[in-house]
């Protein structure tokens, strides 16, 4: 017998059907794609600076608006598109550098997917101008949602390629809102592009921001890995890199090869920088990163980090590299014994520089009074007779030194005086000469009549930025801490002062005040600036910054050789600079006196004269030219190493001393040209050593005078870099108390 439920009404509903399943539209399966590969504007740069990078580019320059949202745009001179390729370069899965599934095996290139120019034109708007070898016209053709618009436009171009995306995630509106900080992801491209100019050491780079005239990063093809790590990380961290190369050929254990450089024990930072590359490719290893962090936990001080650059070669078939939609990772085999012998070789070179630790201690400099008298102290002003007067105490924390002229507050201090008695009177008598005639010196109280100069002299007044002169006119010289930095006291802080930028603006301020009224300098022979022009042309070649598209470099010289005689007038009226009617430059401007320029950058500043400077309107055309000298007359690093780095001191090594040559060339067997060679490194590292001790003479004794005098900083040098405060008496001394 059945029993009938109650029908009161309250029936549960039917469970629901299942819905069908459909085919999405291409439209949107393409969408989904491209938010998988261009997860971000950093994202799109990396799959266009590999491309860059496979097209075999030498010279890679980016420019980006709004942290990539608006625009990022990027050029090389690699071999270029062919033009029968464009109509299909932006659809999925078009590649040149994979044919069958089984090239996966040997893949050597930074791109193989053939998805990333595809993806970006599925959330951006997307154009290609290029142009390959021998061909007379370049192409130009924009692309939307893979598709080609239209057909391409011949247009002028050079040699290789340049592409602009605009409007990122245009139509993916909440991925768009995600970005809320376009200086963020501006840091992130930055990031991408420091990473690639450490490790591609054969290629220029360029990144900075649209409408921008300095690039944030510029670097230029060097021949070692820690010349690029200084250009784009700073020389801080540069100083203490320690070179690192671990190998294993086990098959049972790991078969590979790394070379690169760490970070010493005397390096801190607030978060890690690791730089890996593994086959060429930039990844990323959380498991390698923890296990060199965990090395480094045990010698640095709490919450310090430090830097990593590592070229990691695996072979290719041990290697996967489609393992991530944006190949930011890898899959390879034997990955824990690899870490394993990576993380022994760092605690091993972390163990000999842990022996060589670097502190500072506080002596009694050389030729000090005792404490008491060495400090600045706040004396009350005379008394009458028979009123009680109060001592007030400078606090010991606010006491500084204060006697310019005393060179015991500067390094040299510390080093040995090797001349006598007689020779040791002479400089100083020299030095005392100088100096008066630096502070005597004043400038010409004639004053340009042409409004332009007026106006471009009453900028750099509204311009100076108050704080930083106050550091400039009363900052004590205390010694150079690297080839550009000088180390400099004002009160109670240490600051580490940009030389080259300094005297760039301080020369460009001088030559703006004594328009009309300079003297000159007499060149011994005059040069030619056809010949000059030439060795600049031929320094550009070698930088990467000429092409023969450009034009013969005969030509080039010969056009610039005629703008300056045509202007050869002007220039020796209002700049003394004269030039003959054969073409020779025969004297130059005394900008600062008692210094002369380091003609070794002559040929690039006649190079600059026509390239560079506006000769169409007077203005423009007087800023540009004395931006043109600051450039020359700055103080710039000489083109010889310095022997005193660890870089010059490896190419002026020879095998033995100039003593032990002469007494043991048997032993050698030496037949007389091994013998000349040594010598002439020995007499090239001499002339290095002059030179280099000049330049700092020069920056002591003539710079930083000329500054206190002369110089209105302008305000970007407050947020360039240029002027850094790295101590202050105050804050060590709260320091100090606590321990």
């Amino acid at each position: 017998m059945e029993l009938e439920e109650a029908d009161d009404g309250g029936q549960e509903s039917a469970a629901p059907a299942p819905a069908p399943i459909r085919r999405l539209e291409e439209a949107v399966v393409n969408r989904i794609a491209a938010g998988e590969v261009i997860q971000r504007p950093a994202s799109a740069l990396k799959e266009l600076l590999e491309n860059s990078l496979d097209a075999g580019a030498t010279s890679i320059s980016v420019v980006v608006k709004d942290g990539g949202l608006k625009l990022i745009q990027i050029s090389d001179n690699g071999h270029g598109i062919r033009s029968e390729d464009l109509p299909i370069l932006c659809e999925r899965h078009t590649t040149s550098k994979l044919r069958q599934f089984e090239d996966l095996q040997n893949i050597s290139t930074l791109g193989f997917r053939g998805e990333a120019l595809a993806s970006i034109t599925f959330v951006a708007h997307l154009s290609v101008t290029t142009m390959t070898e021998g061909q007379t016209h370049g192409y130009k053709v924009t692309y939307k949602d893979g598709q080609m618009e239209g057909e391409p436009r011949p247009c002028a171009a050079v040699k290789g390629t340049q592409i602009t995306v605009e409007n990122l995630f245009y139509n993916v509106a909440a991925r768009r809102k995600a970005f809320k900080n376009p200086s963020e992801e501006y840091g992130r491209i930055l990031d991408v592009v420091s990473r690639y100019a450490v490790h591609k050491i054969r290629a220029s780079f360029s990144c900075k921001k649209h409408g921008d005239n300095r690039a944030d990063i510029h670097t230029v093809a060097s021949p070692s890995h820690t010349d690029a790590i200084r250009a784009v990380y700073g020389p801080g961290v540069a100083r203490e890199l320690i070179s690192l190369s671990v190998s294993d050929d086990d098959p049972s254990r790991a078969t590979f090869k790394m070379q690169g450089y760490i970070s010493s024990a005397n390096y801190t930072s607030k978060r890690t920088v690791m730089v890996l590359f593994i086959n060429d490719r930039l990844v990323e290893c959380g498991t390698l990163k923890k296990a060199i962090e965990v090395v480094y936990a045990t010698i640095l001080p709490k919450a310090s980090k430090p830097f990593i650059y590592m070229s990691i070669s695996l072979p290719p078939e041990h290697v996967d590299v489609n393992v991530h939609p944006t190949k930011r990772e890898v899959s390879f085999l034997n990955q824990e014994s690899l870490v394993d012998s990576i993380q022994q070789a760092v605690e091993a070179k972390l163990l000999e520089s842990n022996n060589t630790r670097t502190f500072t201690t506080q002596t009694l400099l050389p030729g000090a009074s005792p404490a008491a008298d060495r400090f600045e102290e706040d004396r009350p002003s005379p008394s009458p007779p028979g009123f009680l007067t109060m001592r007030q105490k400078t606090p010991v924390n606010m006491l500084v030194r204060t006697d310019s002229t005393n060179p015991a507050g500067r390094l040299h201090a510390f080093l040995h005086k090797k001349r006598d008695s007689m020779g040791l009177a002479e400089t100083e008598n020299e030095l005392a000469a100088t100096r008066r005639a630096v502070r005597q010196r004043r400038n010409p109280k004639e004053s340009a009549d042409l409004t332009s100069v007026q106006e471009l002299l009453a900028g750099i007044d509204r311009q100076c930025h108050l704080g930083l002169s106050e550091i400039t006119k009363h900052c004590m010289y205390i010694g150079m801490a690297d080839d550009v930095l000088a180390l400099a006291q004002c009160k109670t802080r240490l600051y580490v002062l940009n030389v080259v930028n300094l005297s760039k603006e301080l020369v460009y301020q001088q030559v703006l005040r004594r328009f009309a009224h300079f003297n000159s300098v007499t060149l011994s022979n005059p040069a030619p600036l056809f010949d000059l022009l030439l060795l600049a042309l031929d320094e550009e070649e070698r930088t990467g910054r000429w092409h023969e598209s450009d034009g013969p470099k005969d030509q080039i010289a010969q056009l610039n050789v005629e703008l300056l005689l045509c202007k050869a007038e002007m220039l020796r009226e209002y700049f003394s600079i004269d030039i003959d009617e054969q073409g020779n430059l025969c004297s130059l401007p005394l900008v600062i006196d008692q210094y002369t320029p380091d003609m070794d950058r002559l040929p690039r500043f006649v190079l600059n004269l026509g390239n560079n400077v506006d000769w169409e309107n007077e203005r423009e055309c007087f800023e540009t030219f004395a931006a043109a000298i600051g450039d020359f007359y700055a103080m710039h690093p000489p083109c010889l190493p310095n022997p005193d780095r660890e870089e010059g001191s490896e190419i002026y090594r020879v095998g033995k001393s100039k003593k032990d040559l002469n007494t043991d060339e048997q032993e050698l067997s030496m037949n007389g040209s091994d013998l000349e060679e040594a010598e002439k490194v020995i007499e090239l590292r001499a002339e290095a050593q002059t030179v280099w001790a000049q330049r700092e003479w020069t920056i002591q004794h003539i710079l930083f005078p000329a500054m206190k005098l002369f110089l209105k900083p302008p305000n970007h040098l407050a947020n360039d870099g240029s002027v850094i405060q790295i101590a202050c008496l105050e804050n060590l001394y709260k320091i100090f108390e606590r321990c």
